[in-house]
């Protein structure tokens, strides 16, 4: 039962982009948030988690909503699940350099190689542009830190990993056709190996949906739920399926995730049905049933409590780009 597995399915995460960075000390460039590396590479609505290899030498990541710099050595990749604005940078302080005209002249040109700096230590990065849904991926991001940074040197198939596609990259102009198709599923599985080590490294008493994720009993509910989400659930049929007792299972689940698990249900199925209502043709009647509601009036209430909108309305707002905060809400808010 993976979890995590089955709800990267559902998010459909796609590796968009990527490019070379080489740098030399001192540097420092202000990367652009989730919504502006969005408008670059997809047409529609997307999140974007950005990440970056550290291939050679040494620099920083700091968060621009006022997080610390996080220090980075070659073979460390650091991903930003949010998306948010960032600082990368080496060596003595100089003024940030804004690095989204470049980043869209780069994507629109086709190149794979950035270079800049004051001519010192070297730096070398591979940076990767991944999307995915925007409201599914919601549930995903809930309780992710605004950095997550894992080493992937430490053994041997992270070192196979990085030394793949290290080699991809480099060749990228010159793999001939497909190319760019096995470099985008490269960085899917990079992205997810980076997750998947990230979780290991959890403390025992983190709590989050990771961490849920982690657990045998919260993260086996968990894949029960994203697996068959219509399925007609109640807390004695999952707690059963689980192998717990139903206060045992509501337990364990609200401590990982302040939340029941019918609750989080509820939420799940709801950005099932905002996803459908934004990218198919099929009716309200037919998204409810799709989503586990057997009362269209029913799914319309709980939609527009999640929403703020009725389901019609939503769809007609998601599809002219105004529905604002309303597609933002989290599967676990």
């Amino acid at each position: 039962m993976d979890v995590l597995s089955e709800v990267l399915r559902a998010v459909k995460l796609d590796g968009a982009v990527f490019y070379n960075g080489e740098f030399s000390s001192p540097w420092c460039t202000r990367e652009p948030d989730s919504n502006t590396m969005a408008s670059y590479l997809s047409s529609g609505p997307k999140h974007v988690f950005i990440f970056h290899l550290v291939t050679e030498g040494r620099c920083y990541c700091r968060d621009e909503e006022g997080g610390r710099a996080v220090p980075l050595e070659a073979g460390d990749i650091v991903i930003l699940p949010h998306g948010n604005e960032h600082l990368m940078g080496n060596g003595p302080p100089v003024t940030p350099i804004n690095s989204a005209p470049h980043l869209k002249q780069v994507f629109a040109e086709g190149r794979i190689l950035s270079q800049l700096g004051g001519g010192g230590e070297i730096t070398k990065l591979v940076c990767g542009y991944l999307t995915c849904d925007p409201q599914l991926g919601q549930v995903f991001l809930a309780g992710l830190p605004p950095i997550i940074k894992v080493h992937i040197r430490d053994n041997p198939s992270g070192q196979w990993l990085e030394s793949t596609f290290r080699y991809s990259v480099d060749h990228a102009e010159a793999s001939g056709p497909g190319g760019a198709a096995v470099i985008a599923k490269l960085s899917e599985v990079l992205f997810v190996e980076t997750l998947r080590r990230y979780i290991a490294q959890l403390p025992q008493t983190q709590t989050g949906w990771l961490a849920g994720v982690r657990d045998p009993d919260v993260g086996k509910a968990l894949a029960l739920l994203h697996r068959q989400p219509a399925h007609p659930w109640t807390l004695a049929t999952l707690a059963n399926e689980v192998g717990l007792s139903r206060s045992v299972l509501a337990e364990r689940f609200r401590y990982y995730l302040s939340d029941t698990p019918i609750g989080y249900l509820t939420r799940w199925r709801l950005q099932l049905a905002a996803q459908l209502l934004s990218t198919t043709s099929k009716s309200v009647a037919e998204v409810a049933g799709d989503v586990g509601y057997e009362s269209e009036p029913s799914f319309n209430r709980a939609f527009k409590r999640q929403f703020s909108l009725p389901p019609a309305r939503f769809r007609t707002a998601t599809r002219s780009g105004s529905t604002g905060s309303a597609t933002r809400q989290t599967a676990g808010s």
